[in-house]
């Protein structure tokens, strides 16, 4: 029992972080903002990214092998674990955004103008950005998440927190997907595949020429019909198919 709410804390707390993460790396660093606007990431409208809640339990559940068999070296142990982590972390990542394509024709993120790209989805590049987040969790931060883990099984009235934090994450995973069927009638539709940002980046873009207010949390809104928008970005999804 423990266990299992020792993997919902890791996944409240990798999710959030997570989008802090996305939050400002696509603020200051992302190619795909010139502009340096602040942007919501992620799959869903509230501060959360599942799919690095999954990575830090993976991480946790990895780190974990440290003086285990091949693991038992101090220092190069601890390398292999990051080595672990960078692998699975790239094989989750593909499986995200090879679901995303596959069930729903939706591309969630684009690596497609990285080096050595598989699909767009994964690359060398961000394997080494999940190598490095491996090593900071495996070298600095996992003695504090077993301690953080410890810590709430001593004190479980503050797992009501974490029921909070699902219930809400909840809601939102099913309003988004309410949004991806929408976009996904609308791929299997006209035969293209939709990039999940663009489509932000275009609602955004429209209210700002209309002066209207953006709403931070709810991207997807927009006093036009959804259909609308994507129409008019038909033309440079059918181009992005024809590359792939």
């Amino acid at each position: 029992m423990h266990f299992f709410l020792a993997l919902a804390f890791l996944f409240c707390i990798g999710s959030v972080s997570g989008w802090v993460l996305e939050l400002f790396f696509r603020r200051f660093f992302s190619s795909a903002n010139p502009e340096r606007k602040w942007i919501n990431p992620g799959f869903c409208s509230g501060p959360y990214v599942p799919l690095y809640g999954l990575g830090l339990c993976l991480m946790y559940c990895i780190a974990q092998l440290e003086g285990f068999g091949v693991f038992a070296a101090p220092v190069w142990g601890r390398l292999l674990i990051c080595l672990v982590i960078a692998l699975c972390m790239t094989g989750l990542e593909y499986l995200a955004g090879s679901l995303a394509l596959r069930w729903a024709n939706l591309r969630l993120w684009d690596y497609t103008g990285q080096w050595g790209n598989i699909r767009g989805i994964i690359c060398p590049k961000f394997s080494l950005v999940w190598a490095a987040l491996g090593a900071a969790y495996t070298f600095l931060v996992h003695r504090y998440m077993l301690q953080a883990v410890s810590w709430l099984a001593d004190h479980l009235a503050y797992s009501f927190f974490i029921g909070l934090f699902f219930g809400v994450f909840l809601i939102d995973v099913i309003q988004s997907a309410e949004l991806v069927s929408k976009i996904r009638r609308f791929a299997e539709e006209n035969n293209v595949i939709v990039r999940y940002e663009a489509i932000k980046a275009k609602i955004r873009a429209k209210r700002e020429e209309a002066r209207l207010k953006y709403h931070f949390f709810r991207p997807f809104f927009t006093e036009r019909p959804l259909i609308e928008h994507l129409l008019e970005l038909k033309e440079s999804f059918e181009q992005r198919i024809r590359r792939l």
